[in-house]
């Protein structure tokens, strides 16, 4: 039910937000349940906890911002501890990017000392098979798409809400959002992606996680990776 995972996705977050201690930089996610990370961080700013904030998109800085939360950037401090969500989590491998954020987030995920995953149960999986994100240059579109057709994989540029044409990122690139079925081997996976030129980041989330924190309108599951 709606309001079962809406509940999920507060518990993921607000457990997560408690972890964070005095004096912390965080990384601030994107997306759904991260939201409900940042609303608690507010809450606890609100009631004298010292931190500074790095987002990760202009959805998670404008959280921040109605939320009180000091914002710094990787220019000026390293993050203690990232909170982020995902779209698919299978163990502690995840595909992230539904929100397009992934290229930032992935720097922001990879800095930090220590990375929270915060989902609701409807996104564990046995085997990662969501469509993996690809934000790809403008111009290197044609040739990343044939690409990732050679390493199997099916690539469809994602199409804009509400206005014409493909969704555009923070970065001004493009997102192929590209189906390979289920992965037995994401982190091969990955590397290819990564060698791919005109790729800018992709949504695989191999060996970054550090624990996962599923919520359930009962509460929330702790996974150490």
């Amino acid at each position: 039910m709606k309001g079962d995972r809406t509940r999920a996705k507060q518990e993921a977050g607000q457990s997560a937000a408690r972890v964070v201690a005095d004096g912390s930089v965080v990384g601030l996610g994107t997306g759904s349940t991260a939201a409900e990370a940042i609303s608690q961080l507010g809450e606890r700013v609100d009631s004298g906890l010292d931190i500074r904030g790095i987002p990760t998109s202009h959805q998670s800085r404008r959280l921040a911002r109605e939320a009180d939360i000091p914002l710094t950037t990787l220019a000026d401090a390293v993050p203690d501890i990232a909170i982020d969500g995902a779209d698919q989590a299978a163990g502690c491998d995840l595909v992230k990017g539904g929100g397009a954020a992934h290229a930032r987030e992935k720097i922001v995920d990879a800095a930090a000392d220590r990375l929270l995953v915060v989902v609701d149960p409807t996104k564990l999986a046995d085997r990662l098979d969501h469509p993996v994100p690809v934000e790809v240059l403008p111009d290197a579109r044609v040739p990343v798409e044939t690409a990732i057709e050679g390493l199997g994989g099916e690539p469809t540029v994602r199409s804009a809400v509400q206005k014409d044409g493909p969704v555009v990122t923070d970065n001004g690139n493009l997102v192929l959002d590209c189906a390979f079925g289920p992965l037995d081997s994401p982190g091969a996976l990955a590397t290819d992606l990564d060698g791919i030129p005109g790729v800018v980041a992709h949504g695989l989330f191999v060996g970054l996680a550090d624990e996962l924190h599923i919520g359930s309108p009962d509460g929330v599951e702790r996974r150490q990776c």
